[in-house]
């Protein structure tokens, strides 16, 4: 499943690129913003690929490096996506959708700094040792407040996540995709004169 949300995710953030680069071609500041919203959203796609493949009770260094590619370089995404909306309001973007993408970085921002903080001190070894592996809870168990910080903070930073791209629906209405295909012959195979005739048509370059 995180796998597929790993290619939608990819999917979602190359359509962005594209509309803001075609809404602002002669903005140069704008495309390079964009352009680097881009990479950084490309990376933390790879870091959820990186958590569904690599379980943390198996590979605990692995996953949580997963973790901040995802969270941690999406947050940057987020953050240049905000600064994009601001820069092209009001002409192209409105100023409610900057406010909402803005409250929604706010929200990303605090759930990164309280799952950061309850996880340094569920795993700096104050609440007891192998809680790494530790699966199943008791209440009554010493730590156990620490986790349910941990837990509910992760589950809210994916909900934002989450929430920021339901900011592009209104966005993508405004914006249609189509592929087309252009056919070099009308076979998918080659005859010796066809051969030839490639390589007559063939454009070289360089010195001998």
């Amino acid at each position: 499943m995180l796998n597929i949300s790993t290619l939608l995710g990819m999917a979602t953030m190359y359509v962005r690129y594209k509309q803001v680069d075609a809404l602002n071609p002669d903005n140069p500041k704008i495309l390079r913003l964009n352009k680097a919203g881009f990479v950084l959203g490309t990376v933390s796609c790879f870091g959820l690929c990186i958590i569904a493949n690599f379980q943390k009770s198996t590979l605990f260094s692995v996953h949580v490096t997963g973790a901040c590619l995802t969270f941690g370089i999406g947050a940057i995404y987020i953050l240049v996506q905000t600064i994009l909306s601001y820069k092209m309001q009001p002409g192209i973007h409105g100023k409610g959708i900057f406010w909402i993408r803005l409250t929604v970085l706010l929200w990303c921002t605090s759930s990164i700094v309280s799952m950061f903080i309850s996880s340094v001190i569920l795993y700096s070894g104050l609440c007891g040792t192998g809680l790494i592996q530790k699966l199943h809870w008791d209440p009554q168990e010493k730590g156990y407040t620490i986790h349910i910080m941990s837990t509910v903070s992760e589950w809210s930073l994916a909900f934002s996540f989450l929430s920021f791209f339901l900011t592009y629906i209104r966005d993508f209405q405004k914006i249609s995709l189509r592929t087309e295909a252009l056919l070099h012959g009308h076979n998918l195979y080659y005859t010796h004169q066809q051969l030839l005739a490639d390589d007559q048509g063939m454009p070289t370059t360089g010195n001998i």
